[in-house]
């Protein structure tokens, strides 16, 4: 990774660690107890439901109470199934109603109360909304209701369906005179449970009926959520998403259920975590950003330098650094970067200068290596050809060497063209033709683009010798030499044909193996195993590579056609870029 992305990455991450602890802190200290605090308000506002109800029943028992304070109701109630007329129930009725009108008064927060004989037929009404008041033969009827009633009091609905408070009319000796009814008001009941700030409430008596409900009407089915609690209190979430804190009375042993959903109990306390995470994800991108760009800000000139350090060579010495930067460390980087710009430029000035001087000086020494090989084989034909009388072919010979000798001294470090090379080769090849005659056959295929081509001089030529010298050693003539110019997409090659017996395949491997390994400019040291006369291989494709470095390909291969032999391969770039 880069400098500026270590430090953006390191920054972040302390940062990121930062955040991620003040999360937890909000999560621990504001969060969870902000969650608590609104379970236990729905908890608490369960209890008060039933805490109100529990009220109101007590409420109706003391109202009750009051009506049994009155003796006279039980002398009256003594003669209920003595009277028969209509004019002794109408006056009993009365009666009752004066009693019950002394005990409640102008005003009360109940339905109605009626008085009910041991039977469970109603006598008598307090107000009288209804012409045919229920009957309490369904309740007496039931042992375990009978004893409950006979025991305190019982709250159950009657074939009329209002929720009633029944007890019975029993003096102190235990004496069971008849009944006492106290129909509820469903408004006093519906405001119990309206108590609740959101959410709804339903009361549930013990055999799981709805006793009032905020939101739904009371003969509607218990919703599925509501369970019958294990425990008197506390909280569970339904299917649906939805709190539900329930609480039962010990007193009625009703449960009041308050149910809310989740985003009404949760919503405060998402309200803080949303809002909590929405700030350290701004705090954070901020940050993050704000430490991208001082990050690069800082480490650009430093960014800028190194790519200008990279885009450095030969041709593009004089780099300016920009120096705009108010770091002072990076103000001395810069004058110290372009100090050592003016001593690596002019270190470089004098690498160059010797590096031309030693190139030109090797080269020269290993062309002067070819010639005086190169005339000593020619006289030595002359000679010959002198011995045998043939004084014309020594003229010939005589002019052929003079052609190439003038072509050898002048301008000896000086490249040469291609043609000129491949002149020089005819006039060799013309040279040595006259000790085999016919046979020897040598063709030269040239191409219109030799003239552009340039080498060092001598290349071809003692390839050629090596061809006459040592591939026809072991092959009957005629001895065919083949040299043919190629050029395309840039490139120029030379190819140098023989029908010979070509070369061992551990001699191409010493060959191209003292290439490979051998310094520009032949700095190996001699090998006679790889050499043309005195001159080898090496030496001739050394001087290329000084000329065209890297751009230069040998290869060296046996033919596979009829006519056999080997081929010498030459290719290199068109490129004047020589040293």
């Amino acid at each position: 990774m880069s400098l500026q992305t270590k430090f953006v990455t390191t920054f972040i991450t302390l940062l990121v660690i930062v955040l991620g602890c003040f999360l937890v802190y909000v999560q621990w200290f504001v969060i969870q107890p902000l969650q608590e605090k609104n379970e236990n308000e729905q908890l608490v506002t369960a209890e008060n439901v039933s805490t109100q109800l529990d009220f109101y029943i007590a409420s109706q028992n003391q109202l009750t109470q009051r009506v049994l304070a009155n003796h006279e109701i039980f002398a009256i109630m003594k003669g209920v199934n003595a009277a028969s007329r209509d004019a002794d129930k109408l006056a009993r009725s009365r009666k009752l109603k004066d009693v019950m009108f002394s005990a409640l008064g102008p005003s009360m927060n109940i339905r109605d109360m009626y008085v009910h004989d041991l039977q469970g037929n109603a006598i008598s009404s307090f107000i009288g909304n209804e012409l045919s008041p229920a009957s309490l033969e369904h309740v007496l009827s039931d042992r375990a209701l009978r004893e409950q009633l006979h025991s305190s009091y019982l709250i159950t609905r009657p074939t009329s369906g209002i929720l009633s408070f029944i007890r019975p009319i029993m003096n102190q000796n235990g004496e069971v005179f008849g009944y006492l009814t106290v129909q509820l008001d469903p408004v006093y009941l519906q405001k119990s449970v309206g108590t609740a700030a959101s959410g709804q409430v339903v009361v549930l008596d013990s055999g799981g009926a709805v006793v009032t409900s905020s939101g739904v009407p009371e003969t509607e089915a218990v919703p599925d959520s509501l369970k019958r609690p294990s425990e008197e209190n506390g909280m569970y979430v339904d299917r649906s998403e939805n709190y539900i804190a329930y609480y039962t009375s010990p007193v009625t042993g009703w449960t009041a259920y308050s149910i809310s959903p989740k985003q009404s109990v949760l919503g405060p306390v998402n309200s803080v975590k949303y809002l909590s995470i929405a700030l350290i994800t701004a705090l954070l991108v901020f940050s993050a950003l704000y430490i991208y760009i001082s990050a690069k800000n800082l480490l650009l000139p430093i960014r800028k330098l190194r790519n200008q350090l990279l885009r450095i060579d030969y041709s593009n010495m004089n780099v300016k650094v920009d120096s705009r930067s108010q770091n002072n460390e990076l103000l001395m980087l810069d004058a110290a970067f372009q100090e050592l710009m003016e001593r690596l430029q002019e270190s470089i000035e004098n690498e160059k200068d010797a590096i031309r001087e030693e190139a030109a000086a090797r080269s020269s020494a290993l062309q002067a290596q070819i010639a005086p090989h190169f005339i000593h084989n020619v006289l030595y034909l002359i000679s010959v050809a002198a011995q045998e009388g043939k004084n014309t072919v020594v003229t010939e010979m005589c002019k052929h060497l003079s052609e190439s000798l003038r072509y050898i001294v002048s301008s000896p470090y000086q490249h040469v063209t291609l043609s000129e090379e491949l002149e020089h080769t005819r006039h060799y090849l013309s040279l040595v033709q006259q000790n085999y005659e016919e046979d020897l056959v040598w063709e030269i295929t040239e191409h219109e683009a030799d003239h552009q081509i340039q080498l060092p001089r001598l290349v071809i030529q003692p390839i050629v010798e090596n061809c006459i010298e040592h591939a026809f050693t072991n092959t009957d003539p005629p001895w065919c030499i083949g040299i043919e110019v190629k050029v395309y997409k840039g490139m120029w090659a030379i190819e140098i044909r023989d029908n010979g017996s070509g070369f061992h395949p551990e001699k191409i491997s010493s060959i191209m193996s003292a290439i490979q390994h051998s310094e520009q400019g032949g700095r190996q040291p001699y090998d006679p195993d790889v050499g043309i006369g005195n001159m080898g291989l090496v030496n001739t494709v050394n001087r290329l590579k000084l000329m065209y470095k890297n751009r230069l390909f040998f290869n060296i291969y046996n033919n596979t056609g009829k006519e056999g032999g080997a081929t010498v391969q030459l290719i290199a770039s068109l490129t004047k870029d020589f040293y």
